[in-house]
């Protein structure tokens, strides 16, 4: 048998890219009683984004333009997060806060009129968008309704699980309060992603809440693991799927013997009486079921935005069909115009199968992409795998991700 000939490209499925529509295009996505007051709001909104203005903001839902920069980019295919501001928030919807009683209405017909929005914006590109879903956990029947209407709707790219800070209206996410949300995800086969970011206090705008915002914020949006683990969601639900997007890749294997060390510590304590530790491990092995590793092996899955060289000797710890590398496109830390260069940076030397699955291929299975027509894609405009397994001497000039950052020893938390 001759052995199968490796294709001369990758195919590239950016798991972490970022549309939205510009502000007043949402308009005809919202029911007409709200047309009042999204004129209102939108004519004394200030846009204070730099990337949100022209001539860059048209990346966010020209969709010509868009396909045409990731294929120059060699992306055929890619998840969709939101990024402009929806109807009647502040600011971006994935750093929001959760909203308050008086709040609840108005934002949440915003981000149906986002999800309507973005399935019409999917629509125009077949095959090559999996747009998320986005909800809020105040009213979860309605989060639930808005799932299956989104899901029949065409969103392959699952749903954005709000964060949620100490301190937030909502109960922590390790309640069992939230199985009706996991039940229909694991249901319809709805991934539900955590992206960076979305889960930190507010901190304010002084020079050290800003540092400390930086330092703490992968932190907060990893909490949703060990909160989803031992609250026993997957036990409940052994179909569910969580992925962590844009918040780093090389703090994984820690955090899990981490978390290995207490579900052990704790579980062992509860078998004895009277111990301090005793009371902290009660009812836990029967509400979690496997143990944190396990859980992570059969559910759980990473956006690896950007991901950087020092994290890549990891692969095997995290899971190389755990992987899914993002180009945060359009954003100015993403890979464009340099993902060539970046996909070097991180992989050069390794074997053409480990790369295809981190660049494409698992992607294409978390989230239903059809990888015989991408390829067909990618064999015009992909990375060239001669290329890709070349290291790069020097990052490019202007280039702004992450990707290129020299300080490899520092791990990301």
């Amino acid at each position: 048998m001759t052995p199968r000939q490796e294709p001369e490209r990758y195919t590239v499925v950016s798991a972490d890219c970022h549309a939205g529509a510009d502000l007043r295009d949402y308009r005809p996505y919202l029911a007409s009683r709200h047309h009042g007051a999204f004129d209102a709001w939108a004519a004394a909104y200030t846009n204070p984004f730099a990337d949100l203005q022209a001539p860059e903001a048209d990346r966010n839902w020209d969709s010509g333009r868009r396909l045409a920069e990731l294929e120059q980019d060699g992306i055929v295919a890619e998840v969709v997060f939101p990024n402009t501001v929806p109807p009647f928030y502040p600011s971006t919807s994935l750093t929001a806060a959760q909203p308050t009683a008086e709040e609840y209405e108005l934002r949440w017909a915003g981000l149906q009129a986002h999800n309507r929005w973005m399935a019409d914006f999917c629509s125009l590109a077949p095959g090559r968008r999996a747009g998320t879903i986005q909800i809020l956990l105040g009213d979860l029947d309605a989060a639930v309704a808005e799932i299956r209407r989104c899901r029949a709707a065409g969103l392959t790219g699952g749903v954005v699980l709000p964060g949620v800070p100490p301190g937030s209206p909502v109960p922590e996410l390790y309640s069992a309060a939230y199985d009706p949300l996991w039940a229909v995800c694991a249901e319809l086969d709805v991934p539900v992603n955590h992206h960076g970011g979305s889960a930190g206090p507010v901190l304010g705008e002084e020079p050290a809440a800003r540092a400390v915002f930086m330092v703490e914020t992968t932190w907060f949006s990893h909490r949703a693991l060990w909160h989803l683990v031992f609250g026993g969601a997957f036990r409940r639900f052994p179909g569910l799927r969580l992925v962590l997007t844009e918040q780093g890749s090389g703090w994984i294997p820690g955090v899990l013997d981490m978390l290995d060390y207490y579900h052990q510590r704790l579980v062992g304590a509860a078998t004895r009486a009277s111990t301090a530790e005793s009371k902290f491990g009660a009812g836990l092995a029967e509400a979690m079921g496997a143990g944190p590793r396990a859980v992570w092996e059969r559910n759980c899955f990473v956006g690896a935005s950007f991901m950087r060289a020092h994290e890549v000797p990891l692969r095997e710890r995290i899971g190389l069909d755990k992987i899914m590398w993002g180009s945060d496109f359009p954003h100015d830390e993403g890979t464009f115009p340099y993902t060539t260069e970046a996909l070097r940076t991180a992989y050069a030397g390794l074997p053409y199968a480990e790369v295809a699955a981190m660049v494409g291929g698992n992607a294409a299975r978390v989230y239903g992409f059809d990888l015989p027509a991408l390829d067909a894609l990618a064999a015009k405009t992909g990375p060239l795998v001669s290329d890709v397994a070349q290291p790069l001497p020097t990052p490019p000039p202007g280039a702004t991700s992450p990707a290129f950052a020299t300080g490899g020893s520092v791990r990301v938390w």
